[in-house]
């Protein structure tokens, strides 16, 4: 391939060390010419939507991430105070817990943190401690399903590491009644009283004012509460008190990770589309998916630091652009899957398919040019581990190009708080922008809510089955016509009682003979 064409598909922004190569895209000038009526709209929407208009009419909500970096572009003086007011709070907090002011009861320092919460009240401080975590970082885990037997894992891990008596908890929950959420908070004050503590003095709520979380929390005397705002969406939150809470209490430079996201809002307001990165992205996996997500996106990031920014993708990019209709309520179907691990470790995992297999994906290489901060030893009479990477990345890029396969390779000069907000909020603004030129709705999340109810419906089910169940056994299509229910669905039910202690199963010739008791 020629230089030329490398460069003049590059989109450089020096004072950031970033840049944005989409010269293995393979994208035709006609094509960007085609899109200008799109993305002229796509620009107007995204300044409509940080200048409040309401982005979600399902629930009458604005869409302010964008704000959190910038209180300046909040559209009324209620919002700026509802971003300004939390950070001073919040600089307050990390100097109490710093100086002790703020403790556990039984003395010393908070050397332990222990995260409560779901989606993106735990992936993006997931993401951010997988990132930027030291050894000098407070040790955090996460209760982020409800999973029991994880819960049991970490609390045995943090009774190795000082115990319960020195973590703090932070709980995170807009709402306060995510199943999960509560799940783990009601796990996780048992454990602490199990132990001779109250969970009040060492628990922190994230939260809506007057939800359930709130109210708990208040009622309990927890030991402070942070707001959290209804127009910031689970999956933007990372930059709000959701993440910025636990950055604070593990000692992470979140107000540089507010200043690398608000930078890279500048650089991405440019309406010049050739030199906004966002808008790049956005064209690239349109052109790549024919406006319709034909293709999936192969997320590699070269560090092992990233390897958690591929499932942050995942629910920033699909939740918000998985949509069955567009906004004129056409039928769409529309997305954008998103998949991947780290480079290089998964290139022995699936590159042979990406290479030679189905061609239904485009790569998306994350390039961290700066190696390690210490001098590097030879490896080999001349090369580096750092050499080894940067080979494996350009190899496996030219690789799968050389078969048709296109990518987007994006870079920076290392793993930071300035460069990871630079990251966040160049996909946050992708997505954005994409949503437009595909005409659907990034911002509500119907089959998410969808599924929470289908688990509402099963668990009333359970308790159903629970009830009916008897010394006599009965099989699930018995049981079913008792209650008036599906027999499949009754036998689910049945088999996970069993397998958790509260009936006894004999099994038959088929499921449908197999037969259940007290």
């Amino acid at each position: 391939m020629a230089f030329d064409t490398y460069a003049k598909n590059l989109v450089r922004y020096s004072d950031l060390g970033f840049s944005l190569d989409l010269s293995r895209m393979d994208i035709p000038s006609s094509f960007y010419e085609e899109m200008s009526p799109k993305v002229e709209k796509a620009f107007a929407d995204l300044s409509s939507l940080e200048a409040g208009e309401i982005a979600n009419p399902d629930e009458g909500r604005m869409v302010g991430h964008y704000w959190l970096r910038d209180a300046e572009l909040a559209p009324n003086a209620e919002i700026k105070a509802q971003i300004t007011e939390p950070l001073a709070q919040l600089e307050t907090f990390s100097n109490d817990l710093q100086s002790g002011i703020i403790a556990p009861p039984g003395g010393g320092l908070f050397e332990n943190l222990l995260i409560i919460g779901i989606g993106g009240s735990a992936l993006g401080p997931q993401l951010v401690y997988q990132a930027l975590g030291t050894t000098e970082t407070t040790k955090t885990w996460f209760f982020d399903n409800t999973d029991p037997a994880g819960m049991d894992r970490d609390l045995a891990d943090i009774q190795a590491n000082g115990g319960l008596g020195k973590t703090l908890a932070v709980v995170i929950s807009k709402s306060g009644g995510t199943p999960e959420t509560r799940n783990g908070m009601i796990e996780a004050k048992t454990a602490y009283e199990q132990a001779g503590l109250d969970f009040s003095k060492h628990a922190v709520a994230v939260t809506g004012e007057g939800s359930k979380l709130y109210n708990f929390a208040k009622e309990e005397g927890f030991v402070t509460i942070f707001p959290m705002e209804d127009w910031v969406g689970g999956r933007t939150s990372v930059l709000s008190t959701v993440g910025l809470v636990p950055m604070a209490v593990q000692g992470v430079d979140y107000q540089s990770m507010l200043d690398g996201a608000r930078l890279m809002d500048i650089k991405t307001r440019s309406t010049d589309s050739t030199q906004n990165a966002a808008m790049q992205m956005a064209l690239a996996w349109y052109h790549e998916g024919n406006g319709k997500g034909e293709k999936d996106m192969v997320t590699l990031p070269y560090k092992d630091s990233l390897v958690l920014f591929s499932k942050y993708l995942q629910q920033l990019i699909m939740e918000s652009l998985g949509k069955a209709e567009d906004l004129d309520g056409k039928l769409v179907n529309q997305g954008l899957a998103v998949y991947g691990n780290k480079g290089s470790t998964d290139q022995h995992a699936y590159v042979q398919q990406l290479r030679d297999g189905l061609h239904n994906f485009f790569a998306c290489f994350i390039e961290v040019r700066k190696g390690r901060d210490t001098t590097s030893i030879l490896v080999d009479d001349t090369n580096s581990s750092t050499d080894y990477l940067q080979g494996f990345l350009r190899g496996t890029r030219e690789a799968l190009y050389d078969n048709g396969r296109h990518s987007i390779t994006i870079s920076i000069e290392k793993v930071t708080a300035h460069s990871l907000g630079q990251l966040i909020a160049l996909f946050e603004r992708a997505v954005t922008f994409y949503a437009s030129l595909v005409n659907v709705n990034a911002y509500h999340q119907p089959g998410v809510e969808a599924g929470k109810a289908a688990a509402v419906t099963f668990l009333d089910l359970l308790n159903q089955v629970r009830g009916h169940l008897t010394a006599d056994k009965k099989t699930a299509p018995q049981l079913a016509t008792e209650i008036t229910a599906d027999a499949e669905a009754v036998y689910h039910a049945l088999v996970h009682l069993a397998n958790n202690g509260e009936a006894a199963l004999s099994e038959g010739a088929d499921p449908s003979e197999d037969t259940f008791s007290l």
